[in-house]
């Protein structure tokens, strides 16, 4: 894929890139792979939220009175696509902890490739909020697609995508079925192999957070 497709940006930040190469190294331990995916679930955050709405409020600091900028509006909703989410979620949460939390869960039927869901639980004024879906691969992005229609459907109407990588093929789905949501992420590869996994990507992230396969 030459250049960066419409709607998605690529975080090129050096120490992004250093946390990544060290969690695509198949040697990384699970407890290593699990504390980079949280310090850079934080750094893609700075990005995915560098929009938001600031308003003026005044303030007193020790040494004299100000007007300073705080964020607009409601709360943040951080809505994790289970259970890899969650690695990125702790990180989300270390940077804006005061952030209402969603989970989807879905898992990918291994003949189909299509998602099933099994569970759904966020807050009831999603038309009110900041949206960011997370998972950390874009691969088929049959999951990402479902997760973001859910949240339509429940009434998100502000909504990003965060992810670690995403392959082409799924960058492509992705654009079709929800244009007007941001894709943020790490790294495009190169492509999806035929199991659906992202290549070169770093193998299952669920599986190599938390030392299952």
């Amino acid at each position: 894929m030459l250049g960066t497709p419409e709607g998605v940006k690529v975080v090129d930040h050096p120490l992004v890139q250093h946390k990544l190469t060290v969690m695509r190294d198949v040697e990384t331990s699970t407890r290593g792979f699990r504390q980079l995916l949280r310090e850079i679930a934080g750094l893609l955050t700075y990005e995915a939220t560098r929009d938001l709405e600031l308003t003026d409020v005044h303030i007193r600091t020790p040494v004299a009175e100000m007007n300073a900028k705080k964020l607009a509006g409601k709360k943040l909703v951080f809505a994790s696509i289970l259970r890899a989410g969650n690695g990125l979620l702790e990180g989300m949460l270390d940077l804006v902890p005061s952030a209402r939390v969603a989970h989807i869960g879905l898992y990918r039927d291994p003949e189909t490739l299509q998602p099933v869901e099994y569970y759904f639980k966020a807050p009831d004024d999603l038309s009110e909020r900041v949206v960011i879906v997370v998972d950390p691969m874009l691969a088929t992005a049959n999951s990402a697609v479902a997760a973001i229609t859910k949240m339509k459907e429940r009434g998100a109407k502000d909504i990003r995508f965060v992810c670690l990588l995403a392959a082409p093929e799924g960058i492509k789905h992705f654009r079709e079925m929800h244009p007007d949501v941001q894709v943020v992420t790490a790294a495009i590869d190169d492509h999806l192999n035929d199991h659906g996994y992202i290549v070169p990507g770093l193998g299952d992230a669920g599986d190599r957070m938390y030392g299952t396969k």
